[in-house]
């Protein structure tokens, strides 16, 4: 793990440890931005900031620059009323990517967030397999069936058992391709 990652998943710790997750505003734009704030402060100069390039992954061009903040104002409107609707806008920020750098790491707290307050429910994301879950979000622009599906054998109302979110960040962090250091 290089010294970003390893001083960011500290601070992802931190965030929960200190209690400061409870003070951000859930399903917001903003509260992703504090977040991403939290999580890179001091680590990359765009903490908490909106990217205002275009950015891509392989051949999946993510929103323009041009029209982000548009797409992030419809995105923290849509619904969270049940578990279908808080996946769509899970993807749908995805398909966004707010950031030059650190959104899977910061939406995927922002799901928990999100599934925490609305359905009293968080993803253990220990159990999930790295490979289709990325995969599966990979291709949840077409349909989220997959992703949904993935994520819903895997949710549990342990929603303050602090192994289920430690270990949740950890697997965030693999996601990403991050190994912590033996």
């Amino acid at each position: 793990m290089n010294n970003i990652d390893a001083q960011s998943i500290l601070k992802a710790f931190h965030l929960f440890e200190s209690g400061a997750i409870d003070r951000i505003e859930a399903g917001t734009t903003k509260g992703l931005l504090q977040i991403h704030h939290h999580l890179f402060e001091g680590l990359f100069p765009f903490a908490g900031q909106i990217r205002t390039q275009n950015i891509s992954k392989g051949s999946f061009r993510f929103a323009t620059a041009l029209y982000l903040n548009e797409a992030l104002d419809k995105i923290e409107s849509m619904p969270e009323n049940d578990f279908d609707a808080i996946i769509a806008k899970y993807v749908e920020m995805n398909i966004a990517h707010p950031f030059l750098e650190g959104n899977g790491r910061s939406m995927r707290i922002w799901l928990d967030l999100i599934l925490k307050k609305q359905l009293g429910v968080v993803i253990q994301w220990q159990n999930i397999d790295k490979h289709l879950y990325l995969q599966a979000m990979e291709r949840s622009p077409i349909n989220d069936l997959e992703l949904r599906t993935l994520l819903q054998k895997h949710v549990t109302p342990e929603v303050n058992n602090r192994e289920i979110i430690f270990k949740g960040i950890e697997q965030s962090y693999y996601y990403e391709g991050y190994k912590k250091e033996e």
